[in-house]
């Protein structure tokens, strides 16, 4: 706005310090606003822009920047059209939206039509270089790179897991003769525009002289037919010696969940509802001592990336249901070995 108000004063353009738009001669609008909360994107309803530019995008939530797409319009006339629909923005690594403007921009990037253009320091000629350097030392060593040269790869884990305790934990295949169990963390929506709802969340954990192998991760978002329908899949690869445990949400509802895929889905196999108490970040502490400890082991596959994103940022990431799962898996084989029968099926 500062910018706004050095390049604009003095010209024919009429600023509105009240509804913080400048307006020009031609009738055309510079409107500045604010997202500060997830429901202030509705403000925004009814509004018509033809071009939308976010500053600092990881501030924002992904629903927030998607929902504005909705808002790129124009009129249907010569000169509306001569004037491209665009979205722009720009941004540093970090905050809470790094994980979403990453994968979008950097993973799924130019594939998918969306150009990502590097910026680091060096590209800056007008800024004071020696004295913008000197600042950044005084920032934690994460912030410093996320800064300083653009790195999206540094970021700011969590209080838990430790990136660096998985760094020799791979391997090729899981061991022979393991006890195995898969452990379910469902989802209850299929997702919908400008929604980021939570996974459903399958792992596949066994155990062995001390050690646990996480061999499979399914996660998808998926409307309740599909999600059985991958749910016995997956049972059927894993195996009738893999125990099959799902996480039951409180009240009837999780009742009646629990024993609809028991009498309809998982006949035959072992299957267990488990009903979770105490806080998230309680539940994976038995998972983070024993990570930090040299004791989980991963199969090398494509989940791997998306899977140890998450354990880092946890708690502080936006989703947590491959933390959940693994967390109920590893708890489940902790009991399994006082009840080796694996014999109960219980609802």
């Amino acid at each position: 706005m500062d910018r706004a108000m050095e390049w604009l004063g003095g010209t024919e353009a009429h600023w509105d310090g009240v509804k913080h738009i400048w307006r020009f001669p031609s009738g055309a609008t510079l409107t500045f606003g604010n997202l500060e909360h997830e429901q202030d994107k509705f403000r925004y309803q009814s509004a018509e822009f033809q071009y939308i530019g976010f500053d600092e995008l990881t501030q924002f939530l992904e629903s927030q920047y998607r929902y504005l797409f909705g808002r790129r319009r124009r009129l249907d006339t010569a000169i509306a059209r001569n004037i491209p629909l665009r979205m722009r923005s720009a941004s540093n690594p970090g905050n809470i939206g790094h994980d979403w403007v990453k994968r979008r921009f950097l993973i799924e990037g130019a594939a998918s039509g969306r150009i990502f253009i590097p910026a680091k320091l060096d590209d800056n000629p007008y800024l004071d270089r020696a004295e913008y350097v000197k600042s950044l030392e005084e920032l934690d060593q994460i912030t410093r790179r996320q800064y300083l040269l653009g790195d999206w790869t540094a970021r700011h884990g969590g209080s838990i897991f430790l990136r660096e305790w998985f760094q020799d934990s791979f391997v090729n295949v899981l061991p022979a003769n393991i006890t195995k169990v898969r452990y379910w963390d469902m989802a209850a929506t299929k997702p919908k525009p400008n929604t980021d709802p939570d996974y459903t969340v399958g792992i596949l954990v066994g155990f062995k002289e001390g050690q646990y192998y996480v061999g499979d991760v399914e996660r998808f978002r998926k409307a309740p037919p599909e999600t059985e329908a991958i749910v016995k899949t997956t049972a059927e690869l894993d195996g009738r010696n893999t125990h099959i445990f799902m996480e039951q949400e409180p009240g009837s509802s999780g009742v009646t969940v629990i024993d609809h895929y028991a009498r309809n889905v998982l006949v035959g196999y072992a299957f267990t509802g488990v009903k979770t108490t105490g806080p998230k970040e309680e539940r994976a502490i038995p998972v983070s001592t024993a990570a930090e400890a040299g004791n989980i082991k991963i199969v090398r596959a494509a989940w791997n990336g998306e899977f140890l994103d998450e354990l880092e940022a946890f708690p502080i990431g936006f989703h947590d249901d491959q933390v959940d799962a693994l967390s109920g898996a590893i708890a489940q084989l902790a009991t399994s070995r006082l009840d080796v029968s694996f014999s109960k099926v219980k609802l």
